[in-house]
């Protein structure tokens, strides 16, 4: 009774938060926007992701999806204008590149004619810069935070240099066949704004090359960005997009229904039905997004693989997927997604089946079973529901004997934890929502030295196809290794594989020509808002 009190009082607060902030008032609830021409993006993130370059991942992926992408560039960038097909890794601010016999030396002929939103000239320099920023620690440029934020995608690199007015090299301390991959990531901000703002002003006041321009900040409120008619890619044709966070689901719908938003991202699942009835656009497609336990395998009784493989016997994905997410989601049964390059059907290993469970765990000296602490976040980038999603697994490991105790944890905290190699408060596991769209999270989560592998998952073998992976320059030979890794890391039960989710997204009946990709990020660019 108090716990739903509670959100009811959030609710409200949050609701009338959007009201007043909404350009141009209220709007009708048929899922109009407060102002035409304007995108408004209910966000799950509990504040505005830092505008700075890397900085915007403090948030997640969601950080890099709506601001990050839409006020930078990087030299590459994947296809997210079509929804069919896993996103190819296309030019950005680099129109080509090589990489030389040795596969160690990159050079990236950059893209003539762009410039950053104050005027500045994009160019070698530029993009030096900006990589000693990130990189070089002995330069005066460099900025700690950016390097420690962005660390998975600049993993590899060993040095950056200008080999001409507009080309590059990069150097890389081994192979590093997914390097353009990487690179989608790392974006890059006019050195004239850095350097007259200071690293810690430049994130009031950030200045890209992107399809967007920043135009104000309300901290804890609202972003706001305006098109860049000079885009080299092509003028979005919206006007304007205003983020919002809005961490709780159930606000977030009431947000749309009352046309104070007109995009949200995660809608509570119960509401889908309806919403779809009343003409709203709910969105889903399969992409590389995972919501797993991951297991710290160093503690008794996760210690023993049995143990970790009854766990991933015990839990009912089918009926989570059906009478808690209503369909958003499928289930996961192997390390790799189903929208991930290194799926293979044959590595599906798990299934329902709780008396294998007990057998498995009585076999591994537990059949009276054993207790557990579950870190786990209340909302955040891509998290679906995790309350609900992690009571139905706390449930369903009741049945053989687990008893799970489920703590909660701020997402940006967690995420502090989660990439200094630690599980908040002591827990043995913690759910979070994880990626390998970008192929250096191989690694980032299954290498066995990774200062992201939260669970000290430990195997040599995949050690050696995941550096088998680094040196396989073929796109389609490298996916077979991977497939390859991820039959081994479904065999060790390194995770508990739960689900991965379809990126449910709603859109009012306004909004236009928005393509949703397999992917965990967008395009904003094509779509138009009546």
């Amino acid at each position: 009774m108090f716990r739903g009190l509670k959100r009811a009082v959030a609710l409200a607060a949050t609701v009338g938060l959007v009201a007043a902030c909404s350009p141009g008032g209220g709007g009708s609830s048929g899922g109009g926007s407060g102002s035409a021409d304007t995108l408004i993006i209910a966000m799950t993130a509990s504040d505005i992701p830092n505008a700075d370059t890397g900085l915007a991942q403090g948030q997640g992926y969601e950080g890099i999806r709506f601001v990050a992408n839409q006020l930078y560039d990087g030299l590459t960038k994947f296809d997210l204008k079509q929804g069919t097909e896993i996103p190819k890794v296309l030019p950005g601010l680099a129109v080509k590149w090589a990489v030389d016999p040795a596969g160690t030396t990159w050079t990236f002929d950059l893209r003539p004619g762009v410039k950053f939103h104050d005027g500045t000239p994009w160019d070698a320099d530029a993009a030096v810069f900006n990589f000693n920023r990130y990189l070089k620690k002995d330069s005066p440029d460099f900025y700690p935070a950016l390097n420690a934020q962005a660390g998975l995608s600049l993993a590899g690199i060993k040095a950056v240099s200008k080999a001409g007015d507009m080309q590059i090299k990069i150097e890389t301390g081994g192979k590093l066949a997914y390097l353009p991959s990487n690179l989608t990531t790392i974006f890059f901000g006019s050195p004239t704004a850095i350097k007259a703002e200071g690293n810690e002003g430049f994130a009031q006041k950030p200045v890209g090359t992107g399809p967007f321009k920043f135009e104000s900040l309300a901290r804890g409120q609202q972003l706001v960005l305006d098109k860049n008619p000079d885009y080299w890619d092509g003028a979005p044709k919206v006007s304007k997009v205003v983020l919002r966070p809005i961490p709780d689901a159930t606000a977030r719908v009431a947000a749309l229904r009352a046309g104070q938003v007109n995009w949200i991202e995660v809608p509570t699942p119960d509401d889908v039905p309806q919403l779809t009835s009343s003409g709203f656009q709910v969105l889903t497609n399969t992409y590389d997004h995972v919501w797993p336990w991951v297991l710290d395998v160093r503690q008794k009784p996760l210690s023993d693989v049995r143990v970790r493989q009854a766990l991933n016997y015990a839990i009912d994905r089918d009926s989570l997927i059906k009478n808690v997410l209503q369909g958003t989601a499928e289930p996961e049964l192997q390390a790799a997604a189903r929208g991930n390059a290194g799926y293979d059907k044959a590595n599906d290993r798990y299934s329902y089946d709780p008396a294998k469970a007990k057998q498995l765990l009585a076999e591994a000296g537990y059949p009276n079973g054993f207790q557990l602490r579950l870190s786990y976040p209340t909302s955040g980038s891509g998290n679906m529901l995790p309350t609900p999603m992690n009571e139905a697994l706390q449930a369903n490991l009741a049945q053989i004997g687990v008893t799970v105790k489920l703590e909660p944890v701020e997402w940006a905290s967690m995420l502090t934890d989660f990439f200094a190699r630690k599980i908040p408060g002591g827990a043995q596991m913690i759910n979070i929502s994880l990626s390998m769209q970008q192929e250096g999270f191989w690694y980032s989560w299954f290498g066995s030295d990774s200062l992201s592998n939260a669970g000290y998952y430990q195997s040599k073998e995949v050690d050696g196809l995941l550096d088998k992976a680094k040196a396989t320059f073929d796109d389609a030979a490298r996916a077979k290794v991977y497939a390859e890794a991820s039959k081994v890391i479904t065999q060790d039960a390194a995770w508990l594989f739960i689900v991965s989710d379809k990126n449910p997204r709603v859109l009012a009946p306004s909004v236009k020509g928005f393509v949703q990709p397999q992917s965990w990020f967008a395009d904003l660019t094509t779509i138009t808002v009546s």
